[in-house]
């Protein structure tokens, strides 16, 4: 059975439903705003409270597409999802924050690390290769010594395609990846930045995490993060460059390492609604 909880001519369309689009339509509710969940599972936990849940693949164009089309603005909670079906959506003319040519550099981690060079954003030393193989090679050739992380450039999520490379006894992932310097960590934060279509920015009170060493999920949540207000404002200054440099409208965590140094850099970033961001 629907149950209507918004009486807003406004349709929002969320693409998943899992608990961080729970927690949006929590917030949209509020405003009165009608919203629509795109997700697979039947019982998805944003089903119970969404003003329409439509059963679907996120990854399929053609379900992606038909959804985009019903809605007045398209939204997702996760990164994972057709990007060419939100790429069309948005060439003929329907609203798509944030924006998926956006999401579209943010997909491939290897096309996120080379916009951060571009921009002069500190982050941890890279390279890419298309293969394993040409991985093999290049350890080898004394190019890749270990311990380094393999992150494979499309399709990782919540841990998944990233692996710590220790030793030749560990397998590699198959698949086009981008490999990393091992950084000693000290800590891990992250600062949620928005930002609106007239440019202004805020950011959300920076938050220190701790990582489940199996599953890479975030387990612990602190808030204000432990660091001192010089490491606050470079963090916060950062997240706000990577925004303003993406022309981006909408909600962006930016995940930061602090290496045993001091020194500050950019992992990774999420263009959505985030696990850093679940007290707010």
């Amino acid at each position: 059975m629907i149950e209507k909880l918004a009486t807003s001519s406004l349709k929002l369309g969320i693409i998943s439903g899992g608990q961080l689009g729970k927690m949006l339509i929590q917030e949209a509710s509020k405003l009165s705003i009608a919203t629509y969940v795109l997700d697979p599972d039947p019982d998805c936990p944003a089903k119970r409270i969404a003003t329409v849940h439509t059963e679907g693949d996120f990854l399929d164009f053609d379900t992606v597409y038909a959804f985009g089309k019903e809605v007045d603005i398209l939204t997702y909670e996760m990164e994972n999802i057709n990007i060419d079906a939100l790429l069309k959506l948005k060439a003929d003319g329907f609203k798509v924050v944030p924006d998926p040519e956006v999401l579209a550099l943010i997909q491939d981690k290897g096309l996120q690390k080379e916009f951060y060079l571009k921009h002069n954003i500190p982050t941890s030393p890279f390279t890419c290769y298309e293969n394993s193989d040409e991985i093999r090679k290049a350890i080898e050739e004394q190019h890749v010594s270990y311990p380094f992380v393999q992150k494979l450039r499309k399709g990782g999520y919540d841990g998944h395609g990233v692996s710590l490379i220790h030793s030749a006894g560990k397998r590699l992932l198959e698949g086009r990846s981008m490999l990393e310097n091992k950084v000693e960590i000290e800590k891990e934060i992250a600062v949620i930045v928005a930002r609106n279509d007239l440019g202004e920015v805020r950011c959300f009170p920076a938050v220190e995490m701790t990582f489940n060493d199996q599953t890479n999920l975030v387990e612990d949540l602190f808030c204000p993060a432990n660091i001192s207000q010089e490491d606050l404002k470079l963090a916060e200054d950062l997240a706000i460059k990577i925004i303003e440099n993406l022309e981006m409208v909408g909600l962006l965590a930016v995940e930061f390492f602090i290496d045993k140094n001091g020194e500050i850099l950019v992992n990774e970033v999420a263009p959505r609604p985030h696990n850093s961001g679940h007290h707010t």
